[in-house]
């Protein structure tokens, strides 16, 4: 017998970045019943941002400091919070959507996916230790902090090598670190990668261990040619070997992409009706919290005009 507490929603949205915090206060402005889950405290990962630079109307901001403001933003408007929940099921696929948790149950008319996505680890000594003081996994984000620094990026592709362009903007000096002996960039991207002076190309060598005191000093790197191991002096490490979505509860339910990232239209629909995706979940060329901010309000736009048309068609019916 299941004795949870069950709880009916309008709206209900997985996750609490800026793309989960945005939907909320859009959807809620839309005048329906909104709650916003996520299985960490809210936030999301910039919360885990020492400086933002790059959101419009602040200059420099943390990161922490940003969500917070998102947060106090959504409570205006009455949406409800559930924080640190520990999800079990998630059914997608019925009139009701449905999100079962410890002891409770969720239903809900429309489900907006936020839960963001998480750079893949090198999983090597010394990266969790560095992590916020060197080890970076966003240029677009921290670059600005290496200005006439030397630095590191590990990766291959379009990724890699455009995240190494844009770091040599601050950087005195680039090292692109590549397991292999050929690159998996598009080839102009190779060619204005090797154009640029400020790169330096380490081919065929896999990071080992991460060095530091306070902060990143050195990065050890294994010749996989010849098994010896060096130290290079750098002051940041910035891995770019892929992404990972957080789509673990809804895996095989709607339309994704081979690395599992949700497919949407223009309105943040998925293959599933009354669902809808944003932020860095979805397939997106750009994942930024302005971006994941923009895609949260067209999806909550969205998902408020389904209710809308939804009671339209009711109401004609009857």
């Amino acid at each position: 017998m299941n004795n949870k507490e069950e709880l009916i929603f309008d709206c209900v949205i997985l996750g609490s970045g800026p793309a989960g915090f945005s939907a909320g206060i859009y959807a809620a402005r839309g005048n329906i019943k909104t709650a916003i889950l996520d299985i960490n405290m809210f936030g999301g990962q910039p919360s885990n941002y020492f400086e933002i630079e790059n959101y419009p109307g602040f200059s420099q901001i943390e990161g922490f400091e940003l969500m917070e403001k998102f947060e106090r933003h959504a409570d205006k408007f009455g949406v409800q919070k559930f924080p640190m929940v520990e999800i079990e099921k998630i059914n997608l696929n019925s009139e009701l959507k449905e999100i079962e948790t410890k002891d409770k149950i969720f239903k809900s008319k429309t489900v907006i996916i936020s839960t963001g996505a998480q750079a893949k680890k090198l999983n090597i000594k010394g990266e969790e230790e560095f992590k916020g003081r060197g080890v970076s996994y966003c240029a677009v984000c921290d670059g600005a902090f290496y200005k006439d620094k030397t630095v590191a990026v590990i990766g291959g592709g379009n990724s890699a090598l455009e995240e190494a362009l844009y770091l040599t903007k601050f950087a005195k000096k680039v090292y692109i670190i590549h397991r292999r002996e050929g690159l998996r960039a598009d080839r102009l991207v190779c060619q204005r990668a090797s154009q640029n002076e400020k790169l330096e190309f380490i081919l065929c060598a896999i990071p080992v261990e991460i060095k530091g005191s306070n902060t990143v000093e050195k990065l050890l790197l294994k010749d996989l040619k010849t098994d010896s191991v060096k130290e290079l002096d750098v002051d940041g490490v910035f891995p770019y070997i892929g992404l990972s979505a957080n789509t673990c509860y809804f895996n095989g339910q709607l339309k994704q992409t081979n690395d599992g990232f949700i497919e949407t239209d223009i309105n943040m629909q998925t293959s599933i009706e009354g669902v809808y995706a944003a932020g860095d979940v979805r397939n997106t060329p750009l994942r930024q919290v302005v971006t994941a901010a923009s895609d949260g309000a067209i999806a909550a736009n969205s998902a408020v005009k389904y209710l809308e048309n939804k009671l339209l068609s009711v109401t004609a019916e009857s």
